[in-house]
């Protein structure tokens, strides 16, 4: 089972791999007026036939964040696999495999400031079950069988300075390191919510411009589409305010052709750790007084 949520990375391996043993795919659906995709969507496609279930943690298009320890509950009803994609959610807020209950999870430290690898977490166990293809005299031990070759230990150090400073971010957590980066990245989520909320008050009183990211749990990740124009063009325009707000689906071609906006998707504004107060509602610009927002706004209608 794959969902229609998912960044093509989570899809189509899936469908491929399907494909290749004669493998049913059935696809999870999410709901294109809340951009929800709830447990219930999971439970009409779920049979004990089912083997596995890939789904994402937070969707990098829409923010949208499904609830995965009550889909886990479902999904281990049936005695399936939950393989969760998580390179999105990790970047915004604390994840606990164990209380998630993925069996797999997957992440890109590239997301979380980190350099460009791969993470895939599971229990030993499980992973002991799992046979890849490999050179003879690569080991044969957990993790290792996976790791094929010389590691990459400059990335390794790089993921390592990564953990250390969201470990860093709040200066109250204390203890362990994983307790400090939880605690760490709990400060990072209660941050973004609130510039979140701002940006979003911001935008709601832009004529011609609507939001797709609709979910009530959500990164702060907002999907905008405009009348009368393109994102391609919006993102142009923003771009020479100085504001980078990039265009496209961003490999989420499921998502994006669900709702109706094609593999052109709509114009993606995320927030970060180094994002500000000033970032979403900054001074007023000099040329008459009007605030950023608004001066993007009134160049997108004075440019149709």
């Amino acid at each position: 089972m794959v969902s229609r949520l998912d960044h093509d990375a989570n899809v189509r391996p899936w469908v491929q791999a399907a494909e290749a043993v004669g493998a049913t795919v059935r696809w999870i659906e999410f709901d294109r007026d809340t951009t929800e995709l709830t447990v219930e969507y999971v439970e009409r496609v779920l049979s004990p036939s089912t083997m596995l279930v890939a789904v994402t943690g937070a969707s990098n298009l829409l923010g949208t964040r499904p609830d995965i320890p009550a889909i886990s509950a479902a999904v281990h009803a049936t005695d399936a696999l939950l393989y969760v994609d998580g390179v999105h959610l990790t970047a915004h807020a604390p994840v606990d495999l164990v209380a998630l209950g993925a069996d797999f999870y997957a992440c890109s430290p590239y997301k979380f400031l980190g350099p460009h690898c791969g993470v895939v977490a599971a229990r030993p166990e499980l992973l002991a079950t799992l046979h890849p293809d490999k050179l003879l005299p690569s080991t044969d031990d957990v993790p290792e069988r996976f790791e094929l070759g010389t590691l990459p230990y400059e990335l390794l150090a790089g993921v390592t300075a990564a953990v250390d400073f969201h470990a860093s971010l709040d200066p109250a957590a204390g203890g362990p390191r994983r307790l400090r980066v939880l605690g760490g990245l709990a400060a990072l989520e209660a941050h973004e919510e609130v510039l979140r909320e701002r940006l979003e008050r911001g935008l709601a009183a832009l004529p011609g411009v609507t939001l797709q990211s609709k979910a009530r749990l959500r990164t702060p990740t907002l999907l905008l589409t405009f009348e009368g124009r393109s994102a391609q063009a919006a993102y142009e325009f923003l771009a020479g305010l100085g504001i980078n707000t990039p265009a496209g689906s961003f490999y989420a071609i499921e998502p994006s052709r669900w709702l109706g906006l094609g593999d052109d998707g709509g114009l993606r504004v995320g927030l970060a750790p180094y994002t500000n107060q000033s970032d979403v509602e900054p001074p007023a610009r000099r040329t008459g007084g009007v605030p950023r927002l608004s001066a993007a706004a009134a160049g997108l209608r004075s440019a149709r």
